[in-house]
């Protein structure tokens, strides 16, 4: 019996005491930072070489922008926001304000429609494929002061062949260098002409990956070329829509090649009418002012512009891109309710688990 009581198994359960953490080796801790740091050294590269140039040129410019800086005297006595007043003061600032807003619309919006259209043409099975889709680059390779003076001289007001061409058809000539208007839709054409292969190029690679199988499905459903379109390759290339158009803007509020070559002397027409506010910054530091100051001040003030006009382009991007049918919203209350069940079933099941361990030892 005693024998019996010797060999009973005990019923209560002793946990494991707790081992000591072991302490790491000089190889293992390479090897942890190497995993945590590794990543940040790769990409630092880059953000070195954006901080000298241009996080570094973005704050050197803010400070001249608050002194009277010239050419051959340099940093002058400190002036405070007078440079800005002086600049939002004068007329030709806010006209040229105008000018970039109209010729950003005006070649903007039809880019990124054209070259979206031209992808999805591209999109297609066409023989010699390859050779199209380089073809839309080559307006890209070629250099802004080339295409500035051919398009120049088709849009000359004498003898430009746009002119030569309404002659034909019984219209009048166009003063592409004297009517406002006329000389931004020219602008905007150079600009179309360049920029609409590059951007058509990054949306035929998203197309390429959208998957076959929604558009067998959409076929087999009865969907037409158009409605396939609108339907299944623009809502599955979204994001590349939102970049592009974001990129678009940015790029045209920064025009300054096109307008700059337009004519000989380069200053933006007679009226300045169609002079951008690069060009009028340029014309500021380098033309008769040569004040520095005034044209740092420019410079920050179409840095807030476009600031401001790339996040309203990216807002309503972002909403287009998100609009649709959504998932109702669920309070955080119901949400906390939930984890404390889960919580409170996970426990229970715990206890369970181990009373029934406990009765089997």
């Amino acid at each position: 019996m005693a024998a019996l009581e010797l060999v009973k198994p005990a019923t209560g359960f002793a946990p494991p005491e707790p081992r000591p953490p072991r302490r790491l080796g000089l190889s293992q801790r390479l090897s942890r930072w190497d995993v945590k740091v590794s990543p940040y050294l790769y990409i630092s590269p880059f953000f070195v070489l954006f901080g000298l140039t241009g996080l570094f040129p973005l704050a050197y410019t803010a400070v001249v922008s608050v002194y009277d800086w010239n050419l051959l005297g340099g940093q002058g006595e400190f002036v405070g926001w007078q440079n800005y007043a002086d600049v939002l003061g004068q007329a030709i600032f806010w006209k040229s304000l105008g000018n970039t807003l109209s010729i950003f619309v005006l070649s903007a919006v039809p880019q990124v429609i054209i070259a979206i259209t031209l992808a999805a043409l591209l999109d297609q099975n066409l023989r010699n494929a390859t050779f199209w889709r380089m073809g839309v680059l080559v307006p890209y390779v070629v250099a802004p002061i080339a295409v500035s003076l051919i398009f120049g001289r088709l849009f000359a007001d004498q003898f430009g062949l746009i002119n030569e061409l309404l002659g034909t058809v019984g219209l009048d000539p166009i003063g592409w260098h004297q009517d406002r208007l006329a000389s931004h839709v020219a602008i905007a054409t150079m600009v179309n002409y360049r920029w609409t292969g590059y951007n058509a190029l990054i949306f035929l690679a998203a197309m390429q990956v959208v998957p076959r199988d929604l558009y067998e499905a959409a076929t087999i459903d009865g969907a037409g070329p158009l409605r396939q379109f609108f339907s299944v390759t623009v809502p599955q290339i979204r994001s590349t829509i939102i970049f592009v158009v974001i990129t678009a803007t940015l790029g045209c509020l920064q025009i300054f090649d096109e307008p700059r070559l337009f004519d000989a002397a380069g200053l933006g027409g007679a009226d300045r009418q169609w002079m951008t506010t690069v060009l009028y910054m340029y014309d500021v530091a380098w033309g008769n002012q040569r004040d520095f100051g005034r044209a740092a001040a420019v410079a920050w003030m179409l840095f807030v512009l476009v600031l401001a006009i790339g996040l309203v382009n990216f807002l309503l991007s972002q909403r287009i891109a998100s609009s649709g049918r959504r998932a109702p919203r669920v309070r955080r209350s119901v949400t906390r309710r939930m984890l404390a069940d889960a919580r409170s079933a996970t426990a229970a099941t715990t206890n369970t688990t181990s009373t029934t361990d406990r009765r089997d030892s």
